[in-house]
């Protein structure tokens, strides 16, 4: 994360104090493990799948998602800390241990979360879900429409544009709508072209049937360092406090706590109005649009710039 940090120009936050404190976010995913880099912060917790009550994640995924966009960093002395460090979390878990849901459950969550947002003061909501099953178009028209139900009350949501690329027309079902933020994965030339397993080069591509232009922007996705469900304790601290996962799911909270970051700033903005923020100062890389949309994120613009 501090490499993320460092390539979106985090440090622009903190020169001004902008960490998301009094910004809650709403993550539907696999869950999310008591891990310290959240303290107290998470508000409320729905295990959708297995009915508990207590926090968990069995596939690690959602506790990583978590991580990236409001980790403290406490466990690492700072250095794997997320985008927005003091930002809430309200947390549904959607998802089984393999990260495997169905539409059903995405709605009751995406429910949940409508009812909840003025009883936690939920302001975004992060679906870092690449694919979920679905059988026929109506029910991802149905999908849809719950989505946009989320947006329509207020919430900015945020999704991944999935991990089926580089073909066209390969944006996750979560991500083609219109109204929501859909984020690709792009590491902006940081590391060399030969790595492998760079995740732009199977980022999900527009266009969608409802949007010519998807994504809407970019973020980097590749061997991103967040927090472990599975860490322990010892004497000397935490073991095996994060670890490293990448894809358009990594990508997404970064935007998710960008956003965070800009609701703190302008508290009485309006979804549509971040979203603009958020498109407008992303960082033009010049490449194809159905690659990488407005571009990628940019901390420092995103909140010097004026309107």
């Amino acid at each position: 994360m501090y490499r993320v940090r460092t390539q979106i120009h985090w440090e622009e936050a903190l020169l001004q104090n902008i960490t998301g404190r009094g910004v809650t976010a709403a993550v539907l995913d696999t869950g999310i493990a008591p891990h310290p880099d959240f303290d107290h912060r998470v508000l409320a917790f729905k295990d959708f799948m297995n009915g508990q009550r207590d926090l968990y994640d069995d596939a690690s995924h959602g506790t990583h998602v978590c991580g990236i966009l409001a980790g403290s960093g406490v466990a690492s002395q700072g250095r794997y800390g997320g985008i927005a460090p003091n930002v809430n979390l309200v947390v549904g878990k959607i998802l089984d241990s393999h990260g495997d849901g169905d539409v059903d459950t995405m709605q009751a969550g995406i429910d949940w979360v409508v009812e909840n947002r003025e009883r936690y003061h939920i302001r975004v909501l992060n679906i870092s879900i690449g694919s979920i099953q679905q059988n026929s178009l109506s029910i991802e028209e149905r999908l849809l429409d719950k989505i946009e139900e989320a947006w329509q009350a207020g919430i900015v949501v945020v999704t991944a544009a999935g991990n089926q690329g580089p073909r066209p027309m390969s944006i996750s079902p979560v991500g083609v709508s219109g109204r929501v933020l859909t984020v690709g994965c792009h590491e902006g030339g940081y590391f060399d072209a030969s790595k492998t397993n760079l995740c732009e080069r199977y980022s999900g591509r527009g266009p969608s049937r409802y949007a010519m232009n998807k994504p809407d922007l970019v973020a980097p996705g590749t061997d991103i360092m967040s927090c472990n469900a599975n860490f322990g304790k010892t004497w000397y601290g935490q073991e095996h406090a994060y670890m490293k996962k990448s894809g358009t799911s990594m990508s997404t909270p970064i935007v998710s706590g960008a956003c965070a970051l800009a609701i703190q700033k302008y508290p009485y903005a309006s979804n549509d109005e971040i979203k603009k923020r958020i498109l407008y100062s992303s960082v033009d890389m010049h490449i194809d649009w159905n690659q990488q949309g407005w571009g990628m994120v940019d901390i420092k613009r995103l909140l010097t710039e004026k309107d």
